[in-house]
């Protein structure tokens, strides 16, 4: 199946790519669509349905969205549905992955190790039709390092260490990050509905 990915992000996309083979996904722009969305709910649950909805309403074709983010516990939850605009509320601007790092960790100085627990979390939305709609979320637990380190993967990777391995997820393989993150296992899930469609008759698949 061919899957619109509702993202201009390319890094998730190639993270997305990845992880669902033997299907394709590739980016609206990419199929000649112009897609914004504004990212405004509360939940990742409902900006990925709102991104998917969106695409799906543009070209009438599978659409998989995407809605990810980091919980710092003793952020209140923050930056949360947030992550992407981490920062900007402050600054007056959208800052660079290293800039929003380092204002996480400046939020977070003084702060010991067993107090930086946090999260990742991904929301996946599956729009077949705008009747058929299949959601699935994941998390993966950690705790933010004190400094950043690792040199794989992309946004706060760097500076999130996974459960108690001491590792960040910028310093582990492709493969290893793919096996434990929070996109990875839920596109492993959402792999599985994929599978059940595919062999439906009445589904359109590209």
């Amino acid at each position: 199946m061919e899957l619109l990915f509702a993202s201009n992000n390319r890094h998730k996309l190639e993270e997305i790519a990845l992880l669902c083979k033997p299907h394709t996904c590739i980016l609206p722009k990419d199929a000649g669509l112009i897609f914004e969305f504004e990212e405004t709910f509360d939940t990742f649950y409902e900006n990925a349905a709102g991104k998917a909805l969106h695409l799906h309403s543009l070209c009438r074709r599978p659409v998989l969205a995407d809605d990810s983010g980091l919980i710092v516990d003793a952020l209140d939850g923050r930056p949360g549905v947030h992550t992407a605009r981490y920062g900007r509320d402050i600054f007056g601007y959208e800052l660079s992955a290293a800039q929003k790092n380092t204002f996480l960790l400046n939020n977070l100085k003084g702060i010991p190790m067993e107090m930086r627990t946090a999260r990742f979390v991904c929301a996946l939305a599956l729009v077949v039709s705008p009747t058929r709609i299949f959601m699935i979320q994941e998390t993966v637990e950690g705790f933010i390092a004190e400094t950043p380190y690792g040199n794989g993967g992309f946004g706060y990777d760097p500076v999130f260490i996974v459960g108690n391995t001491g590792r960040t997820m910028a310093s582990l393989s492709e493969t290893e990050k793919n096996e434990i993150s929070h996109r990875g296992r839920a596109v492993r899930r959402m792999l599985a509905i994929i599978t059940t469609l595919t062999h439906e008759e009445n589904i359109h698949v590209c």
